[in-house]
């Protein structure tokens, strides 16, 4: 979208660069990186990102900042998953935005959702730097923002993750991790931060307190060695696990999440439900497009656009795309069960635009801003995500299959 930059790239790009790219990405991260990686990164002007990391802090704070709204939320928290000693503000925050054309020929951001829970912190970092690296970009090309490098964004991330802990006492938390197609950014966190990765699934509780052992953990790069069998104590947990897994999975957990745990979150697990899919139908902003929960649909009907191809039927609480039906059929509405209708939007569908130039052609993106926002103090955006694709759907699960697609980084001069 800067167009000199875009061509540039466009003739200096090769084969051969990308897939050193990809040893790269492999090797920082310990890993390999399953999902599709963008063979380019996308160029942004500056007012564009701005405009949307304003937008989602705006929008952020018309729910936190209304009382109504947070009563109403209360029922968005399932009573079995329930954590109590929640935090006053979600500390990550993310705000998905697609790209339309208006009407004098430049482009306007429309949110795709909101969600309160921490997103690829530490591997959009890396990607975003390895970009620069492999393909000789110009340095001063940023990808932080609000004012951020990479010392300060690491310090500030080690800041809410850590709060003063020991770093041996903090767990980044998820289930079956080593599985997860978002192991790099687990392994980039912990090689960064010194926190171990662990199975929630393996901890143990010991009455209000939890506890891992090392060899059920994957351990950062050069860790202290930890003597098997051992119980760490845990004091803080990165918060990585999603309700939605667990209860389709049907993991045995340690502990009950209405526990009274002697332990503090990085991400109170309760922000996951309260600012989601669940949010959008109370947002008056003019980048939200119109949703109404399906329960209330025979009487909002004409709300929403006549032709039914620009309806999307989603389900609240599924994660990555999973569960969106495009051009719902009055037979796809009707066979939602009632006790179920509170549980799914109908909501307008925006025709993003095709706005990155590849050698593939005029190609979407969908840009993520990602947000801090400490305790106490005031939320910032920190960086862009971006995911690019010529579907349906723009998540990486969806592009496989494709080039010029896939995962991106988000740069600006």
């Amino acid at each position: 979208m800067i167009p000199s930059l875009r061509t540039d790239f466009n003739l200096r790009y090769t084969d051969a660069k990308y897939r050193a790219f990809l040893a790269e990405l492999d090797r920082r991260s310990r890993t390999h990186v399953e999902f599709r990686v963008a063979e380019t990164p996308c160029f942004f002007p500056p007012e564009l990102l701005e405009s949307m990391a304003t937008a989602g802090a705006e929008l952020t704070h018309q729910l936190v900042d209304n009382p109504r709204y947070m009563q109403l939320s209360n029922a968005a928290v399932p009573a079995q998953w329930n954590v109590p000693n929640e935090s006053r503000t979600p500390l990550f925050m993310t705000a998905d935005f697609g790209l339309v054309e208006n009407a004098s020929g430049g482009y306007d951001p429309k949110l795709v959702e909101l969600q309160a829970f921490p997103s690829i912190y530490g591997y959009q970092a890396m990607l975003s730097a390895q970009y620069k690296r492999s393909f000789d970009l110009d340095p001063s090309l940023r990808y932080f923002l609000n004012g951020h490098t990479e010392a300060t964004y690491w310090d500030l991330l080690g800041r809410v993750i850590l709060n003063g802990h020991a770093p041996e006492n903090v767990v980044l938390l998820d289930t079956v991790p080593e599985t997860q197609k978002t192991l790099p950014d687990f392994l980039v966190t912990a090689d960064k931060l010194g926190i171990r990765v662990a199975d929630i699934a393996k901890l143990v509780k010991q009455g209000s307190k939890l506890y891992y052992r090392p060899e059920d953990t994957l351990a950062p790069a050069n860790a202290p060695a930890l003597k098997p069998g051992q119980l760490i104590p845990i004091h803080r947990i990165y918060n990585r696990a999603i309700v939605d897994e667990l209860e389709r999975n049907h993991v045995a957990l340690p502990f009950d999440y209405r526990d009274q745990l002697d332990v503090e979150w990085a991400g109170h697990p309760n922000w996951y439900f309260r600012i989601s899919k669940f949010s959008l139908p109370y947002l008056d902003h003019p980048t939200v497009p119109k949703a109404i929960f399906l329960d209330q649909l025979d009487a909002r009907r004409h709300e929403l656009p006549a032709v039914r191809s620009r309806w999307i039927l989603k389900p609240l609480y599924y994660f990555a795309g999973k569960g969106i039906q495009f051009e719902p059929t009055d037979a796809d509405l009707a066979a939602v069960p009632a006790h179920h209708r509170h549980d799914y939007l109908v909501q307008e569908r925006v025709t993003f635009a095709h706005t990155i130039a590849t050698p593939e052609g005029l190609t979407q993106a969908e840009i993520r801003m990602l947000y801090i926002w400490p305790e106490g103090e005031a939320m910032q955006p920190v960086m862009s995500l971006v995911r690019m694709g010529r579907g349906l759907m723009m998540g990486v699960d969806h592009n496989r299959d494709r080039t010029w697609v896939g995962g991106s980084a988000g740069l600006y001069l």
